[in-house]
């Protein structure tokens, strides 16, 4: 009926059965004793098991929390649940629900980003599983910020499910999908490329016509000036000034951006298009989206032109003149010079990010790494000296 292992400072207790009037006494005086050999532990109950607990089960549980600094009750089932959402349990303490078990294994892979990997499990299914074991966080952040684009009138497909995934970690399903990424609509042919530019930038442009205030969204500018001031002792001195002060002067600016905005992550059902991957959702000014979106199509495959066919599926080639296409949608123009200017301000904050990923991700110890990295320093180098500013 209760059992225990400790795990890095955390002291997980496990119940199982029923925890009623004849045998709560005894559940407590385990409880404790068990606790008296972790004291300085947080705990955890893990309810996966158990059944039902009656209002003397319920208040072996109260006392527990009164008398403890940390304890979250998790694997609650859903009738569990309801009577602790009732009895005030969820206002005192984190409470987290039990989640079904799902497998992803012999599934589709239909997208990839830096949280997670995104699955079709059925043919109506998909499922974004996170990189991060312990993702709960992110993944209720994610449905937050899913939440505000939709009532924003962004269309986007909304999670409806968490799950837990066979092997170890957590994941969101969303609605029914019988949709096609963007990546697949050119892969396939199944529609023109200058279509798929078209509605890429028409949804681009609609989701940078909002304001979105939450503090929820983190601003691009701040994670830009990180960035370069993690590149503080990898490029010479008067071009990181140079980078920190072009980034500086990018006036605040709290329209939308999704962050992480590519072919994978636009679907097509239906006549209908739908933004997933919520979870990079910030604001700030668009240099800073179309620095994320040449890094997709270009900046990531500068030194491995086969690297945007293993990420989205297509060809160095195409990846290059979607985003170039891009740009002249975008921007209004075919004017090249002006195309071309845009292009570099994008490439100064892209190649700073891949630089900094790089070097993080012990690039420096690696051939690819080192070469990518040394590719990144050298466009810097010309770019820099020549732009005054990053604003279009």
């Amino acid at each position: 009926m209760v059992q225990s292992r400790e795990e890095n400072g955390r002291l997980i207790i496990s119940l199982s059965g029923e925890i009623d009037s004849s045998n709560a006494q005894e559940v407590e005086t385990r409880i404790y004793e068990i606790r008296q050999q972790y004291p300085d532990d947080s705990i955890e109950l893990d309810c996966d098991r158990l059944e039902y607990a009656s209002s003397a089960g319920l208040r072996v549980l109260l006392r527990l929390i009164q008398q403890t600094d940390e304890v979250i009750l998790t694997n609650v089932h859903s009738e569990m649940y309801e009577i602790l959402d009732v009895t005030g349990f969820t206002e005192m303490t984190e409470v987290r629900r039990a989640y079904r078990v799902i497998s992803v294994e012999g599934c589709e892979l239909i997208g990839m980003g830096a949280n997670g990997m995104v699955y079709r499990i059925d043919p109506d299914t998909i499922v974004k599983v996170y990189r991060n074991p312990d993702a709960l966080p992110e993944i209720h952040r994610e449905r937050e910020l899913a939440r505000l684009a939709f009532i924003a009138g962004v269309p986007t497909a909304i999670p409806y499910d968490v799950v837990r995934i066979a092997g170890g970690g957590y994941g969101t399903v969303f609605e029914k999908l019988t949709a096609r990424s963007f990546a697949k609509l050119l892969a396939y042919d199944d529609k023109p490329l200058d279509e798929v530019v078209q509605m890429s930038i028409d949804l681009l442009k609609l989701i940078h016509s909002k304001v979105i205030r939450s503090d929820t969204l983190p601003d691009m500018k701040a994670v830009a000036l990180d960035w370069a001031d993690f590149l503080k002792d990898y490029l010479p001195a008067e071009l990181h000034e140079k980078l920190h002060a072009l980034i500086a002067a990018v006036p605040a600016d709290e329209h939308l951006m999704h962050g992480d905005y590519h072919v994978k992550n636009i679907m097509y059902q239906n006549n209908e298009i739908l933004l997933i991957d919520m979870d990079t959702l910030c604001h700030g000014h668009p240099v800073f989206e179309l620095a994320s979106i040449y890094n997709a199509y270009v900046g990531f495959g500068l030194i491995d032109p086969d690297c945007t066919m293993k990420f989205l599926g297509l060809s160095a080639e195409t990846c290059y003149t979607f985003w170039r296409r891009s740009l002249e949608l975008y921007l209004g123009t075919q004017d090249a010079a002006v195309i071309d200017s845009v292009e570099e301000k994008a490439m100064i904050i892209g190649l700073a990010r891949i630089m900094r990923h790089q070097i993080r991700r012990d690039g420096m110890n690696r051939e690819d790494g080192r070469k990518m990295i040394e590719t990144c320093r050298s466009i810097l180098a010309q770019l820099l000296p020549r732009t005054d500013s990053l604003v279009f």
